[in-house]
């Protein structure tokens, strides 16, 4: 098997001799590229972002930030990395480089005050710079664009993982909102219109520890049959947490983010059927709102940065009772298909999860994609309530989906996150409302049953008593959203 190399800022570079563990971060760090920074490292501060290479959804390539402290170096082996470094253009000898347009807009609006952060404010900027499609409406007039769009078409949830602890937030948005178009000769833009870097079988090894993929579904099964203890990653942003602040450390990592089978998105007549390892970008951008409960889910997940890496697998896989999907996926009556080296399985969402962090999942086991039955219901939304607006985890999290005829409520599901050891159905409370009228007074009664839901309990986050509060109201916050909406 070929050595695992990198390619970082155009020069390809062995990995060895690092550990297995050894972040993306640690790496650049270690061969001079210092403007890759470490923050928090775990996912939340930005001054890490890096910009990978990455299968496009509207062109061949798509250049996307991550966080270079949650990703593995052996994760990225025969891939393409740019950092802030990369992202200046070499003069003649003697001259120094040019700056790239968003150094530059950062550099002139006074984006920069003490500059930790700034090469990862930089790295997520220049990402959502070649993002294609971002300058269709350039030119917009500055009144008819909204607090979080410019008129260049710069989406600000792109930076909405990057954290500024100088608060220079407004020259940050100044300098944004001023990017023009990518020129024609830059060739970072003309890197799009080529296909990515394939992924490559990696096997790398050092000091009793390995990180493994395998270039088919059928071999990562039987490789997980033969190492049951393995820690199966595809963003990385849980374990990359569990590395860096807990000190985790795995005998056998098995990769499965590039798997074609895993990176399969499919709409039918019945269903949609999303691959397991595609990052929530990616569905996002795919799915184009076609699912309009995912799609109220996708921007109150994390960060951009976080969405570029995660994946409805890991966040499934790893069976938090916290986690944002779950919710969403109860609600919308999901199943898994699971695969193993014997074949496949498909079990409902709601009979998966077995208690806290455990379900019904096999050693040697993986969730291969998630299946949303169709059609779907008509009214629908997802409450989250935490401390912050975006990037925080949730204190609960209420995702519903009615089905509304005439004026009374046939159908409803609710899927519940951060009231009980798992994520869970509102059984009691969809029952209340099932052959009932939409009108206030039944929202009123379902919203007090739906407060007994779950066995909330107290935590740094919130009480018992502040979670029963916030069920109830989010019940009354949907009748108040929807009636409008709703035939009487």
């Amino acid at each position: 098997m070929v050595a695992a190399r990198i390619t970082v800022n155009g020069k390809e570079e062995p990995i060895a001799p690092v550990a297995p563990h050894t972040t993306v971060l640690d790496f650049l760090r270690e061969r001079g590229l210092t403007g890759t920074k470490e923050g928090c490292a775990e996912g939340e501060c930005g001054a890490c972002s890096v910009l990978v290479a990455r299968p496009g959804v509207d062109k061949p390539t798509d250049w996307v930030a991550v966080n270079a402290c949650l990703v593995p170096v052996a994760a990225l082996d025969g891939q393409e990395v740019v950092t802030s470094e990369g992202l200046a253009t070499a003069g003649e000898p003697g001259t120094p480089a040019a700056l790239h347009p968003v150094q530059e807009e950062m550099a002139v609006r006074g984006g920069s005050q003490c500059g930790y952060c700034t090469p990862g404010f930089v790295c997520s900027m220049a990402a959502e710079y070649y993002r294609p499609g971002r300058c269709e409406h350039a030119g917009l007039a500055e009144e008819a664009a909204d607090a979080e769009h410019g008129p260049n078409g710069f989406d600000l949830h792109a930076l909405s993982g990057n954290l500024c602890r100088c608060t220079g937030y407004r020259p940050i948005r100044d300098a944004a909102f001023a990017v023009g178009a990518p020129a024609d000769q830059d060739p970072l833009a003309q890197r799009r219109e080529q296909s990515p870097p394939a992924p490559v079988a990696t096997e790398y090894t050092r000091d009793d520890s390995a990180f493994l993929r395998r270039d088919t579904l059928a071999e990562t099964l039987r490789l997980l049959r033969e190492r049951p203890d393995a820690v199966v990653v595809a963003g990385s942003t849980d374990w990359g947490v569990e590395v860096n602040i807990r000190s985790r450390r795995a005998g056998c990592v098995v990769a499965v983010d590039r798997l074609p089978e895993l990176r399969e998105l499919r709409v039918e007549d019945d269903r949609v059927e999303i691959g397991a390892a595609l990052t929530l970008t990616e569905i996002e951008r795919r799915l184009d709102g076609t699912v309009p409960l995912l799609a109220e889910l996708f921007p109150q997940f994390a960060s951009r940065l976080i969405r570029n890496g995660a994946t409805l697998g890991g966040n499934l896989g790893t069976g938090s009772p916290i986690g944002d999907s779950p919710p969403v996926l109860l609600a919308l009556e999901a199943s898994l298909v699971l695969a193993d080296a014997d074949g496949e399985r498909e079990v409902p969402l709601a009979e998966y999860f077995t208690g806290y962090r455990q379900s019904v999942r096999r050693p040697g086991e993986l969730i291969r994609a998630v299946r949303v039955p169709l059609p779907l219901s008509p009214v629908t939304a997802f409450h989250k309530i935490a401390k912050r607006r975006f990037d925080d985890i949730s204190s609960v999290a209420v995702a519903f989906a009615l089905d509304v005829e005439e004026g009374v409520v046939r159908k409803a599901r609710i899927g519940l996150g951060g009231v009980a050891a798992t994520p869970v159905r509102a059984l009691a409370t969809e029952a209340a409302l099932e052959g009932r009228p939409w009108t206030a007074e039944t929202a009123e009664a379902a919203a007090r049953v739906l407060r007994g839901e779950g066995t909330p309990m107290d935590d740094h986050r919130a009480s018992s008593l502040y979670r029963s509060a916030m069920l109830g109201q989010s019940l009354l916050k949907l009748y108040a959203q929807t009636t409008e909406a709703v035939p009487s």
